[in-house]
């Protein structure tokens, strides 16, 4: 659960990075990539672990 809270707070990041710079064509790909990384991790933190066989 830990690793979905730095990747969606490391896509805020990005993300506001990417809306700082937004006239500029980077920035439109920075912010979409920022909001990427949230929605992933967001994503991950509803998936069920998988029950390993022994």
């Amino acid at each position: 659960m830990a690793i979905s809270w730095i990747v969606t707070g490391i896509g805020v990041i990005v993300s506001l990075l990417g809306y700082y710079l937004t006239p500029n064509a980077w920035g439109y790909g920075i912010l979409g990539f920022g909001l990427a990384w949230i929605v992933l991790g967001i994503l991950n933190m509803f998936r069920q672990p998988v029950p390993d066989r022994r």
